[in-house]
């Protein structure tokens, strides 16, 4: 195993999935299930343990964003409730219906072309566009949105079971973003409520994201999808989180060389890094073509025995360099490195220096880095 990991991988630890698992669920509605965002291959960590993992722990809901990945699922848990949150070619019907997969219904004509295609009854969850803009059936008022929905009532190849939204700003504490969440939050109730008044009581009413799940749980919802904070990560670094979380994903290297350096010397392209003095130089066997991103030089920090020793000169594609003078061990060739996961060097802390979020940054590891497995 010592070889496979001698140079970049990622250690994912279940023993804290399952303790974020139980820490949300302890926030939840007495009523509400756990649903399990697990799109972009379990962010990262990896479905196939992350799914198993969660089906031993009682989750059965799996939330993805395509067919691929809700037939990865499929094939862990085997009978489970899994939900494509997102687009899904119309052509590939029966095989969603095939596998017992619901799907999201964004507008009337994805309807018809589904129903063009399909060869029994897809499930499915009607998509509001209560406000993020981006798909789901969107009106100016409530009863407008609600008779638009009617025809799909009508539709003998959907089976509907439910209709959701999704929040734009619920990880946010400003009163304008508050606001705006309550109104999302009002908008899909009066519909599903007109809904039901019509004769059309859906079994269930989801909005509730990683933010809204700790932040503010509606005990209407009967689904709670649960993402980034089930791996560990904040939904608006630095916004305190109200549950304690610990990191999944640790992404580790080694080191394969130290210098000694001297001033004027420099580092890597474009010599963006000059040594004023003398410095003790390591190269770690870890780049952006793993994941580590190129923004990250001059500006990162990695642990080399506990200690956090900044990068030097621009991350190169497979490697980069860190300055290890002030760690009182000797630095050598094969030493362990901790680029996030541990102590203050979090993927969101990371993330923070050059604009981005965590979730873009755990879902970048690249392929090539083996997720290695521990509980």
């Amino acid at each position: 195993m010592k070889k496979i990991l001698h140079r970049a991988w990622a250690e994912i630890n279940l023993n804290a999935l399952a303790h974020n698992v139980e820490e949300v669920r302890k926030a939840l509605p007495e009523k509400t299930e756990y649903m399990a965002v697990v799109k972009a291959n379990a962010y990262g960590h990896g479905d196939e343990a992350v799914c198993r993992k969660l089906s031993e722990m009682g989750v059965n809901w799996f939330a993805v964003s395509n067919l691929e990945e809700a037939l990865s699922v499929r094939h862990v848990c085997h009978d489970a409730e899994i939900f494509i949150l997102g687009y899904t070619p119309p052509e590939c019907a029966p095989d969603i219906a095939k596998y017992n997969i619901i799907q999201g219904i964004v507008s009337l004509e994805y309807a018809k072309e589904l129903c063009q295609y399909a060869e029994s009854p897809v499930r499915c969850h009607i998509k509001l566009d209560t406000g993020m803009g981006r798909i789901g059936f969107r009106s100016r008022d409530a009863l407008t949105c609600t008779e638009e929905l009617l025809p799909l009532f009508d539709m003998k190849m959907l089976s509907i079971e439910g209709i959701y939204t999704h929040f734009a700003a619920a990880d946010s504490p400003e009163e304008e973003d508050v606001l705006y969440t309550r109104q999302q939050e009002e908008r899909i109730f009066e519909v599903y409520d007109r809904l039901s008044d019509m004769g059309h009581k859906l079994p269930h009413v989801h909005c509730m994201n990683s933010a809204a799940s700790v932040y503010k749980p509606n005990e209407r919802c009967t689904l709670a999808r649960v993402g980034i904070i089930m791996y560990g990560l904040s939904p608006n670094y630095p916004v305190p989180v109200p549950v304690d979380i610990k990191p999944v994903m640790t992404f580790k290297s080694v080191i394969s060389q130290v210098k000694t350096v001297y001033a004027g010397d420099c580092i890597s392209y474009g010599r963006t890094y000059t040594a004023s003095e003398e410095r003790r130089i390591a190269t770690v066997t870890v780049g952006y073509a793993d994941g580590y991103a190129r923004l990250l030089s001059g500006k990162g920090k990695a642990l080399v025995h506990g200690v956090p020793c900044p990068i030097v000169g621009r991350v190169c594609m497979d490697q980069m360099m860190l300055d290890v003078t002030d760690v009182p061990a000797d630095v050598q060739s094969g030493d362990e490195v901790t680029l996030f996961g541990d102590c203050d060097i979090t993927a969101d802390w990371l993330a923070s220096l050059y604009g981005t979020i965590g979730y873009e940054i755990i879902c970048g590891i690249s392929k090539r880095v083996p997720r290695i497995i521990a509980e």
